[in-house]
Order: structure tokens, then sequence, then C-alpha cells
């Protein structure tokens, strides 16, 4: 969370934490209907559209009609969304790539070995995307 948090500080335009992930999960989607992004972000639809209506008007966001039914809007991020995301996720590579470089091989290699225990724990509960997160 330091890393996602310090990346996140850099970004430019600023962006709420609520919003980046309300952008990352329509870019997990590629499109997706406000109901459904409201579920996975755990909001209510209309705290989930006021959001939705400012990352649209900074133009991080698009609302386009429904491909099988035109009156459900879908929800994408626009080019200049998909740069800001890019740009986001270059930056907290670079970060945890710092981070990891300043520990010594034997932890880096504890926490692999740790996070590969985790991973298998985490899989073998089989236990709802949600619950995970």
């Amino acid at each position: 969370m330091v890393v996602w948090g310090r990346s996140a500080e850099r970004m430019k335009p600023k962006v709420s934490p609520s919003q980046l992930r309300a952008l990352v999960v329509v870019d997990r989607h590629g499109s997706i209907n406000l109901m459904s992004l409201a579920d996975e972000l755990g909001s209510i639809p209309s705290v989930t559209s006021r959001v939705c209506d400012r990352l649209q008007a900074a133009g991080l966001l698009d609302r386009v009609a429904g491909s099988y039914d035109r009156r459900e809007v879908m929800l994408q991020l626009s080019r200049d969304g998909r740069r800001l995301l890019r740009k986001f996720q270059r930056e907290r590579q670079a970060d945890l790539k710092q981070v990891l470089d300043a520990m010594p091989p034997r932890t880096r290699t504890a926490l692999l070995t740790g996070l590969n225990a985790f991973h298998a724990a985490a899989t073998d509960l089989d236990l709802p995307d949600e619950e995970l997160a």
C-alpha cells in the first residue's frame, strides 16, 4: 500500500484512491456497467456514479451505449485514462523495483518464499475474489 500510495501521489492529473480503484477495475474488464463496477468496489451505485462523473469530467472515462442493449451504459477508459493508468503502473513497478533492490538477496528470497506460500494457501481456501482483497 505504501508503494501504491507513493506512485499515486505523483499522478497528474490527481485522482483520489477511490477514483484510481475505479480506473483499475474498468481497465481489468475493458468495459463494465455501473452496477457491476459498484459491486466490485463494494460501493452503492449512486456513489459510484459520482466517482464516474468526476472521472468522465477529467477526460479519463467514457460512457458508451451497450452493444446488446442500447439503454445500458457501459464504462470504458478513455485514451487519457489508459495513458494515466499505464504511467501509474510503470511508476509503481519502478517503485517496487527500488524497494526490492534495497533488500539484501537473502530477504528477497525469504519474501518470495513467503509470497508463494501465501498464494498457495489463498488458492487452497477457494475464497471468492472479494474476500481476498
